[in-house]
Order: structure tokens, then sequence, then C-alpha cells
């Protein structure tokens, strides 16, 4: 019982899939963060199905890639690209990390948070177009390892006080075995797509990680849950577009 509220747990906070409604507590909070990846799972599952129906019907390209670049905001709830865009409004404001901060708890959409939306949406839009039949395997690889490697910063990174939700999952947790798990499960998510020949996703994953923990402890003072969403919808981003590039860069060797 206790592993099912844990899933709902992490279902009803990061994704808009209806889910049965369970009260938070410490005892289903204490391990959520381990289940955040089956959200990934979910997505590569829905996106797999969407692309076979896609290529059966013979769709358009631009339909197939619309389609596949509004699917995931649809799950989610698009409760990541909020925290993205109130990220971008943030960056984008050349301040200290202490008005950072303030323009991060600003409930109001800024000019460059809807910019980079509009650039966001356009590129990952175009991307998805551009790509060939997926496979399943490659994108659960994608779609669990940003996952799993938001929920290891949310127990490793230093949080910055005052960061809301993203604070109350990282107490809640069981810090030491929660950390070792998603470690382990980010680790074999890489082992992964190495084996899939996918090693460029792992590549860009890995360095999105890296300046994701350096904007959070120079340009903000710490995590929180706007900026582990700004990780979240860039990890894809950056993954999808090696993804692509590396398919283009051999066909035309």
């Amino acid at each position: 019982m206790i592993v099912l509220e844990t899933v709902a747990v992490a279902f009803s906070m990061f994704s808009a899939l209806p889910v049965p409604q369970v009260k938070w507590n410490e005892r289903n909070m204490r391990y959520s963060l381990c289940a955040f990846p089956l959200v990934g799972a979910a997505i590569a599952l829905a996106m797999t199905a969407l692309d076979r129906l896609c290529q059966s019907l013979a769709l358009p390209a631009v339909l197939r890639g619309a389609g596949l670049c509004l699917l995931p905001a649809l799950i989610t709830g698009g409760i990541h690209l909020d925290g993205y865009a109130d990220t971008w409004d943030a960056i984008s404001s050349h301040s200290d990390a202490e008005k950072r901060q303030e323009i991060l708890k600003d409930p109001h959409l800024g000019a460059f948070a809807a910019i980079r939306l509009c650039m966001y949406f356009l590129a990952d839009y175009a991307l998805w177009t551009a790509s060939e039949k997926l496979r399943f395997p490659v994108l659960l690889g994608m779609f669990c390892l940003s996952r799993s490697l938001s929920g290891l910063a949310l127990t490793h990174f230093p949080l910055r006080p005052g960061s809301g939700l993203a604070r109350s999952f990282a107490e809640a947790a069981h810090k030491k075995r929660v950390r070792a798990f998603l470690l382990t499960l980010s680790l074999g998510l890489c082992a992964l797509l190495l084996s899939l020949r996918a090693g460029e996703l792992v590549l860009a994953a890995g360095l999105v990680f890296w300046y994701y923990r350096r904007m959070c402890a120079r340009d903000f003072g710490g995590l929180s849950g706007d900026l582990a969403g700004w990780f979240l919808q860039t990890a894809e981003l950056w993954m999808l577009a090696a993804m692509i590039l590396r398919y283009y860069a051999e066909a035309a060797l």
C-alpha cells in the first residue's frame, strides 16, 4: 500500500495524469523522488504509441512533430515548463542572486519568459519533426534520465531557503537511500543508452547537469523548484538535439 501511495504522490505532483488522491505525509513522501522517473516511463510509452499511430496512418511529418512536441507537456501539465520560463526571466534580468530569487517568486510571466517558451517549442517541434521512427528504449532512457538526475540534484545540491515544494520533497526524502537509488538508476540508464549506441544523449545530459550545478550555486545561491524545471526541460531538449544531430551527421557520411 505504501508503495502505491508513494507512486501516487509522485504522479500527482509531477504529472497531470489521473491517479488516486492520497494525503501526503512523511511515509509516502520519503521515497516519492524514487518514483519520479516513472513519470518519464509513462511519457516514453505515450510517445512511442503516438509515433506508431502517426506512422501507421502515414500522417504528415509536421502533424507527427507537433504531436510529439506537445504530448510531454500535456502529460506533465506544464509544471516543468513553468519553472523553465521563470528561470529564464530571472537569468535575463542580469541581477544578483537575491533579485533573481524574487523574480522566480513572481507569478507573472515576463517578456523574456514568453520569448524563451516560444523558442523552446519551436526548437522542440522542429527536432521532433526531423526525427525518424523512434525507439522506445531510447525514449525511456531519455525521459527517465532527466528525472532521475533532477531528483538526484534535489537530494545533493544545496537548497535555497524558501524553495517551496522542492524543499518539501527534499526534506521529506530519506536522503541517503534516495540519493543512492537515483544515482544507481542514473548510471543504469546511462549504461542502457550507451548499449543502444545513444551515447550522445548521455553526453548532453551530463553537460547540462554540470552547468545546472554551477548555475544554482553561482547565480541563485541554491536550488529551487523553478530551477529544477529549467534543468529537466533543458536536458531533454539537448538530448533530443544531440540525437538528431548524430543521425544527420551519420547520414551525411
